[in-house]
């Protein structure tokens, strides 16, 4: 996708989360089992915050969160990280360096992408939360979400956090996952295909999807708190 449509889904997304949040911070979070809406939204605000702070320095923050950011009305905290997040876009090009945790690419344009579905399924909880229906999510996004994870947290993910899916990839079997998005009058139909490849040592039987548990996001690998790697402290915020 392109950074002009990113970035407009990414407000779009902020805007209907900072919305939905606005009608109660209280409601519990179907999809982050433990979350309410007020856990929910300052997580954001503290992602968005902290991948502006890795843009301005280079270097990932240490310690986090910052202790103001725990305290502060969440809906606050969401405002100004963005401001503070956007703004770190508005000043770079797409092909900027960046410290990222995916190190094929080390660019803006990955925090571009990964901010803005970091968001649509964010907003998604913060729905589910309040038993709203949910906005449509864009096609192109959609699709654009689906290969991220195929690609960077389905192949990547499984040979570099290897020691974190080894019960995982143990049970896989070597399992091909054929993925189709449905045909839409107008639209083409967009096919995925990947196989996930063993890593040189130890070679794992495979790989295999996990259960569904967001609408409309079948493939995201959705959970509150990603794993925690010492040696690689990274993936702490998405």
């Amino acid at each position: 996708m392109e950074r002009s449509r990113l970035l407009q889904c990414l407000a779009a997304d902020y805007m209907r989360l900072r919305e939905v949040a606005g009608t109660g911070l209280n409601a519990q979070v179907p999809s982050c089992p433990g979350w309410t809406v007020s856990d929910l939204v300052r997580h954001v605000g503290q992602v968005y915050l902290h991948k502006a702070l890795v843009m301005q320095t280079g270097a990932w923050p240490d310690p986090w969160p910052p202790k103001d950011t725990v305290t502060e009305d969440p809906i606050a905290l969401l405002d100004r990280s963005y401001g503070a997040l956007t703004h770190e876009f508005s000043r770079r090009g797409d092909t900027d360096r960046a410290l990222t945790w995916h190190d094929p690419d080390q660019t803006v344009k990955f925090w571009i992408r990964r901010m803005a579905q970091e968001s649509v399924i964010h907003r998604l909880d913060a729905e589910l939360a309040h038993d709203l229906e949910s906005a449509p999510i864009p096609v192109d996004l959609a699709v654009d979400g689906i290969d991220e994870v195929l690609r960077v947290m389905v192949d990547y993910g499984s040979h570099a956090w290897h020691e974190d899916l080894t019960d995982l990839l143990a049970t896989a079997k070597g399992r091909t996952v054929r993925v189709q998005a449905p045909s839409r009058p107008r639209r083409p139909t967009q096919r995925h295909r990947r196989t996930a490849r063993p890593p040189p040592r130890p070679p794992p039987p495979g790989w295999s999807a996990s259960t569904p548990r967001a609408p409309r996001s079948p493939l995201w690998p959705h959970r509150p708190h990603p794993p925690q790697r010492p040696h690689r402290p990274l993936p702490t915020q998405w």
